[in-house]
């Protein structure tokens, strides 16, 4: 199909011919994909790590010792604090909290509520 030759009109024509064609295709897999998911979801073979999940709170691990509200647990991006620093030559274990530290963090946070006694 030689395109240069082609006039403008059948160039207009053969484009949205194209177009209608890769949207019933895009339709049609994101329908099977979709299908493939909520099986998957269904069956309970999916991630466990996935959007709209609540993972637990984690014990910081690291703590900016010109700010020590500032602290880190490891997971995510780095913040910028720690960034600089190791920038500027230090090693990540100077930031690190002791671990009886760490434990105590975590323990502040799970609070169990006492029910009273039925009568």
């Amino acid at each position: 199909m030689n395109l240069k030759s082609m006039s403008v009109d059948k160039l207009t024509s053969l484009r949205n011919r194209v177009q209608t064609a890769l949207g019933t295709r895009v339709a049609e897999e994101r329908r099977r994909l979709e299908s493939e998911l909520a099986k998957l979801l269904r069956s309970g073979n999916g991630s466990g790590g996935g959007r709209g999940i609540a993972r637990g709170k984690v014990a910081p691990k690291y703590r900016n010792p010109d700010n020590p509200s500032e602290t880190w647990a490891g997971r995510g991006l780095k913040p910028r604090w720690l960034t600089a620093a190791l920038k500027s030559g230090k090693k990540i274990e100077q930031f690190a909290i002791s671990a009886s530290a760490t434990t105590a963090v975590l323990k502040k946070g799970r609070r169990k509520t006492r029910q009273s006694p039925k009568k």
